[in-house]
């Protein structure tokens, strides 16, 4: 036992200098890079962190984060934590094991489902994994509520959360274990509440400017959050799993799911009389359009889902998609997934691609766009047949409202003017919760007429994991990652290119005084060719580096930056200037 705690605190001499600073010697420290493409990488920013010695993937959706991934992820942390708290808000750090009956007072349970990892411990006691903290920090909060002079206050963490993701992708965007920066604030009112909302939109648009990220704030759907607003803040990227709703002409931005259509589509003409047509092989719209000669404005889409437990129609425009989460929101809706064949037969004796809402034993939902139309097409739930000029009166509808997808054809729902679609990485949110999680847990005060009242939260977060990977898909080209200097794992590489005694000699004494300065600096003096440390270090991005090679003996080192926008010979006594101004 005693040699086994003799190791343990011998081994960190091995990573540590005595100043407690990160040991910067890569032939002493644990350090490698990859050749070639990770194959199980989807990403250009997965193949890239895991090529560079970053991250590891040890299961699917699960990384580790090797020493200077490590120091990337821990430069961004403190960038958060520094304008977290310039904004007013206290760290704290939240467990990850919680009790599963705070998320059944909150309701919550049901609604996150499969996603949540669930286990028991020894007296079969039901726990999960944190996916989020709504309910903690609610616990907590409620220690120091009592009155409205307790408030207002902010306090946040970043902690690891867990989800059971169905499809694990792009790297560190989609991961089934993740960190969150994830910070609540607590006030008498939604008055107040935008005062500490707005201290937080000031608070992340200096941290993502910081990242150097070319990113929008789009409104959002609620989602399994609940309340009143919901943002997110989008880094651009191909990769983005979220299409983006840009106005070309005023401030407008929406995430796809929650954009508003205001479609000016409208068709009146006199009713006709409804008639059934023989449409052999027709499956599809475009089937429909091709056959009949007609325009895909004339025609309506009839889809099943089941709709938490109840098999409901629902009705679109030919030439629209339908939007989920919209239907969810307007018939209150937890969960939808399309019809099966054995579902289908309750409501109809038609098959999928002979669908209408005439004689369907169904509640049927609409589109705003189909109450507008006139003598329209749609399946005859017939194999093989169509009917043409339907009606609205020839159906009831239960329920109306917008529930498509925005088209890029489509008008501005604000200005009237053109919109473009871009792809987004969420890399963070805000939410304006309202009471939904005070009410549901009991965080209840005292106002100034000894009423008791409900207290008002605002909820925001930042996935750290997918900052970096925004980065890297932003800044990157065909030799590796370009780090911005902010979260670089070291601003400065050292690299001596060549073994005779002056050039590890001088070389050694760069590193020496460029650390005593205050300066970062990788040291790579590593025994492999200059050509291996310059491919590794441009694969590893540092900002700065400087070579001592053969200019040596006329007194000059090389300096270039990994963006390529200098490189150039200096004198020795002219590094440490020169670097200080590039790092600013």
């Amino acid at each position: 036992m005693i040699n086994n705690r003799l190791k343990l605190v011998i081994f960190p001499i091995i990573l540590y200098n005595v100043s407690g600073d990160l040991y910067m010697r890569l032939k002493d420290t644990f350090f490698y890079t990859l050749r070639e493409n990770a194959k199980d990488e989807d990403s250009v920013s997965g193949n890239l962190l895991v090529r560079s010695g970053m991250v590891k993937k040890t299961a699917s959706g699960i990384y580790m984060f090797l020493p200077l991934g490590l120091k990337v992820k821990q430069k961004l942390e403190n960038i958060i934590r520094e304008e977290m708290e310039e904004a007013g808000a206290n760290e704290l750090a939240m467990p990850i094991l919680l009790p599963t009956d705070v998320f059944e007072a909150s309701g919550r349970l049901s609604s996150f489902g499969a996603d949540m990892f669930k286990l028991k411990d020894r007296y079969n006691r039901d726990y999960l994994l944190g996916p989020t903290h709504e309910e903690l920090f609610v616990l907590a909060a409620k220690e120091r509520v009592k009155s409205y002079r307790d408030m207002p206050f902010n306090i946040y963490q970043i902690g690891d959360k867990f989800r059971d993701e169905a499809r694990p992708r792009y790297g560190l965007i989609r991961t089934r274990e993740f960190t969150m920066k994830d910070a609540y604030s607590f006030d008498i009112d939604e008055a107040h509440t935008d005062i500490a909302y707005s201290k937080m939109t000031k608070a992340y648009h200096n941290i993502f400017n910081r990242l150097d990220l070319d990113y929008r704030v789009v409104k959002s759907d609620t989602g399994a959050m609940g309340g009143l607003l919901s943002e997110e803040y989008q880094a651009l990227s191909g990769i983005g799993e979220d299409t983006l709703v840009i106005c070309n002409s005023c401030d407008f931005a929406s995430n796809l799911e929650v954009a508003e259509v205001k479609s000016d589509y409208e068709k009146k003409e006199d009713l006709k009389e409804i008639k059934l047509v023989h449409t052999p092989d027709v499956r599809t719209i475009n089937d429909l359009v091709n056959y009949l000669n007609i325009d895909i404005n004339d025609t309506v889409k009839s889809l099943v889902y089941n709709i938490d437990g109840e098999i409901m129609m629902i009705l679109i425009k030919g030439d629209r998609d339908l939007n989920e989460t919209k239907v969810k929101k307007l018939i209150g809706a937890l969960e939808m997934n399309m019809a099966t064949e054995e579902e289908l037969k309750t409501i109809t004796d038609g098959t999928f691609g002979s669908l209408g809402p005439v004689n369907i034993k169904a509640k049927i939902i609409a589109d705003n766009e189909i109450l507008k139309m006139t003598n329209f097409v749609c399946g005859a739930n017939k194999e093989d047949y169509h009917y043409i000029n339907v009606n609205l009166k020839d159906f009831d509808v239960y329920k109306a409202g917008d529930i498509v997808n925005i088209n890029e054809h489509d008008k501005c729902p604000v200005c009237g003017k053109k919109l473009s679609f871009k792809k987004g990485i969420e890399i963070g949110n805000t939410f304006k919760l309202g009471t939904k999680y005070s009410e549901a847990l009991g965080l209840n005060y005292l106002d100034e007429s000894n009423k008791l009242k409900p207290v008002d939260m605002g909820c925001y977060g930042i996935g750290t994991a997918r900052c970096i990977s925004a980065v890297v898909q932003q800044h990157h080209d065909e030799n590796g990652i370009i780090w911005p200097l902010s979260i670089a794992p070291y601003p400065v590489c050292l690299v001596l290119a060549g073994t005779s005694e002056e050039m590890v000699k001088t070389a050694d004494n760069i590193y020496e005084k460029l650390k005593k300065k205050g300066i970062d600096v990788l040291y790579d003096d590593r025994n492999e060719r200059a050509g291996v440390k310059f491919k590794d270090m441009d694969l590893i991005g540092i900002p700065i580096r400087i070579t001592v090679g053969k200019k040596l003996n006329d007194g000059l080192v090389e300096i270039k930056t990994r963006d390529n926008k200098i490189n150039k010979d200096i004198k020795l006594e002219e590094i440490y200037d020169t670097v200080k101004e590039l790092i600013g």
